[in-house]
C-alpha cells in the first residue's frame, strides 16, 4: 500500500466533498423562488435515488441488499422517514423563511447536538470540555438568531430558527442510530431514499397538485439529490477511506461552511453579517472544543 499517494487521494475526495458541499445553500435558496419546499423535497430525493442506484449498480451491490436481513431492510426503512424525508423536510422550510447566511450556520449545531444526545442514547459520558463546546456553541446560535442584538425582538423569523435547529436533532438521531449498523452504507443510504421517497410521495399527493411543479424545479432539484443528498457524501465516505487517520480529513469538513458564506454574497447577493459570522465562528469552535474532548462522542 502506498500510504502517501493513498493519503493524496483522501484529499481529493474530501476538497470535493467539501467544494459542493459549500455550495448547496445557496442551490437551496436559489430553487426555493421558482417551487415550494414540499416540491422540492420530492424531486431532489427522487433525483438522490436514481444516483444512489446507479453507484449500487457500477459498484456491483444489488447482492449485498438481497443478503439484508428482513429486519434490517425494516430499520433502514423506517430511517427513511428521518433522513432524507423528515430532516430536509425541516431545512428546506428554514430556508424559505430565514436568509441562507442565517439558515446553513444554524444547521451547523449538529456537531454539538450529537454530543448531547449521545449521553442518553449511547451511554457515554461527557467532560468537561464538551460542556464547554455546547456552550460556546450555543452563544453562536443566540448570535444568529437574533442578529447580534441578544434579544427576543432580534429574531425576525423564529418559526425559521426552529425549523433549522430541529433538523439538526433530527440528522443527529438518524447518524447516531446508524452508528450501531454495520452494513454497507451505499445500500443503507440505497434504502433510506426509497422510503423517504414514498414518504414524500405520500405528503406531496395529499397536500400538493404534483403536477403543476414548474420546470425550472428540476434542475436544482437534480443537483441537490446528486451532490448535496447523494455523490458527495460517497465522496467524502472514500475520503475517510482512504486517509492515514480520520484526523487528517476531518478537519477540511469545517471549511464548508466558510465557503459557503462566499457563495451566498456572491451568487445570491446577500450582504454578509457581521453577526452571521461571529455566530459562524463561535458554533464551529465550540464543535472543535466539544470534539476535543476524548469522551465525547
Amino acid at each position: 500500500m502506498n500510504i502517501e499517494k493513498d493519503q493524496k487521494k483522501a484529499y481529493v475526495y474530501a476538497s470535493v466533498a467539501v467544494f459542493l458541499w459549500s455550495t448547496v445553500a445557496t442551490v437551496f435558496k436559489l430553487t426555493l423562488k421558482v417551487t415550494g419546499y414540499a416540491e422540492l423535497l420530492l424531486l431532489s430525493v427522487f433525483f438522490s435515488f436514481i444516483a444512489l442506484a446507479f453507484v449500487v449498480t457500477v459498484e456491483r451491490k444489488w447482492k449485498l441488499l438481497v443478503e439484508l436481513k428482513k429486519k434490517e431492510i425494516i430499520s433502514a426503512a423506517l430511517l427513511g422517514f428521518l433522513n432524507p424525508f423528515l430532516y430536509y423536510f425541516l431545512i428546506f422550510r428554514a430556508y424559505t423563511l430565514l436568509p441562507a447566511q442565517v439558515a446553513q450556520p444554524l444547521n451547523q449545531i449538529w456537531g454539538v447536538v450529537i454530543v448531547l444526545m449521545s449521553i442518553p442514547m449511547l451511554k457515554q459520558k461527557i467532560g468537561m470540555k464538551a460542556i464547554v463546546g455546547v456552550i460556546i456553541s450555543f452563544f453562536g446560535v443566540v448570535i444568529l438568531s437574533t442578529g447580534g442584538s441578544f434579544s427576543f425582538g432580534g429574531i425576525k423569523e423564529p418559526l425559521g430558527v426552529i425549523f433549522a435547529l430541529l433538523s439538526s436533532i433530527v440528522w443527529s438521531l438518524y447518524w447516531i442510530i446508524n452508528t450501531k449498523s454495520k452494513n454497507d452504507p451505499v445500500i443503507l443510504l440505497l434504502i433510506n431514499f426509497f422510503s423517504g421517497l414514498i414518504f414524500a410521495i405520500i405528503y406531496c399527493s395529499i397536500f400538493l397538485e404534483i403536477g403543476k411543479i414548474p420546470i425550472n424545479a428540476f434542475y436544482g432539484s437534480l443537483y441537490i439529490g446528486v451532490f448535496e443528498m447523494g455523490l458527495t457524501f460517497l465522496f467524502w465516505l472514500k475520503a475517510l477511506k482512504y486517509s492515514v487517520t480520520t484526523a487528517k480529513v476531518s478537519v477540511l469538513i469545517y471549511l464548508a461552511p466558510f465557503l459557503s458564506l462566499v457563495f451566498i454574497n456572491y451568487v445570491l447577493g446577500e450582504k454578509i453579517l457581521f453577526s452571521s459570522l461571529t455566530g459562524l465562528i463561535f458554533i464551529i469552535t465550540g464543535i472543535l472544543v466539544s470534539r476535543g474532548d476524548k469522551k465525547a462522542l
